[in-house]
């Protein structure tokens, strides 16, 4: 345990090929989850912490860390498990993470080990279970599923964001070009795809899905296979990094690879934070890199797209 939680820090620097590493915790009952270790800035155990008038009972208090005061939430009773008892929560430990420009303390039961694999090794839940969980993909490790939380969803839920876009970008002229063109998004989380569809439509932009980075390339592929030019008939490609079968850095590349494809335009749109973005973005070729989520930050980067193919 103490060397799980003594190199977390210093395995959030691995960048590779649609791999990554997952560190494993468990909750109330003997499920196992992952949560990207790219996400994950420390993990220790549950300090003492300061209690404050909430709106939410999953919300535990604020814990002070290393000069920073960061709320802590009970992961458990925020998916609608059972919560950890009172008297447990000095035994419990806290995943401390960043998530779409927000610091927050995970609280759960116990930390596992950190694993290897790759994202083609990482599937999208079960239809069957429906869309009413906060599941976002699923893998098999030893016989048993793990599942990983769509914690984007969580905190929606917790911190319910405007998807507006003011009028200062959004303006009458934009909102005339806007209707002309069309973005295709990628991303594994409901909640994000819901976001950026109703900001971008806000905007006046079209919009197409993909779930996750393999089915955006073989919408394009089908799309080329039948003639359609896609640079043409997309604006640009606003893709999420983590997705499971193929994750964003993964997808950037194989459209550069694509001769027929090779100028579409690509920035990645992500909860994931730290300086490698901004290596990778160049590495994997991709056009941009815009952290997630502000409508009107959403909104300039396309509106600065149009501007770029008005200019010819």
């Amino acid at each position: 345990m103490s060397g799980i939680l003594d190199t977390v820090n210093l395995r959030t620097q691995m960048v590779g090929q649609n791999r990554l590493e997952l560190l494993l915790f468990g909750l109330e009952t003997s499920q196992k989850y992952g949560i990207n270790v790219f996400k994950v800035r420390e993990v220790l155990q549950c300090p003492e912490l300061t209690e404050v008038p909430r709106q939410t009972t999953a919300i535990k208090g604020m814990a002070h860390i290393r000069g920073e005061t960061i709320p802590v939430l009970d992961l458990s009773e925020a998916i609608g498990r059972r919560p950890i008892p009172e008297e447990d929560l000095s035994k419990t430990f806290l995943i401390v993470a960043e998530y779409n420009r927000r610091t927050l303390a995970f609280m759960v039961r116990k930390v596992d080990r950190i694993l290897n694999t790759q994202w083609d090794q990482i599937m999208a839940p079960p239809k069957e279970i429906g869309n009413e969980n906060y599941l976002t993909a699923v893998f098999e490790y030893e016989g048993k599923l793990v599942e990983i939380l769509d914690v984007e969803q969580i905190l929606a839920d917790l911190y319910p964001m405007t998807t507006d876009v003011s009028e200062e970008v959004a303006t009458h002229e934009v909102r005339e070009k806007a209707r002309q063109h069309n973005v295709l998004i990628v991303d594994d989380s409901a909640v994000a795809r819901n976001q950026m569809q109703r900001s971008l439509e806000n905007l006046g932009v079209k919009v197409s899905i993909a779930n996750n980075g393999r089915q955006a390339l073989q919408l394009l592929k089908d799309l080329l296979d039948k003639g359609i030019n896609v640079e043409e008939l997309f604006l640009m490609v606003i893709s999420d990094i983590e997705m499971p079968e193929m994750d964003g850095y993964t997808l950037t590349s194989m459209i550069r690879e694509d001769q027929r494809m090779s100028g579409l335009h690509v920035v990645l749109h992500t909860s994931l934070s730290g300086g490698f973005n901004v290596s990778m973005v160049k590495k994997v070729g991709a056009d941009g890199f815009l952290a997630k989520f502000n409508p009107n930050e959403l909104a300039g980067v396309v509106v600065n797209r149009i501007r770029q193919t008005e200019q010819g």
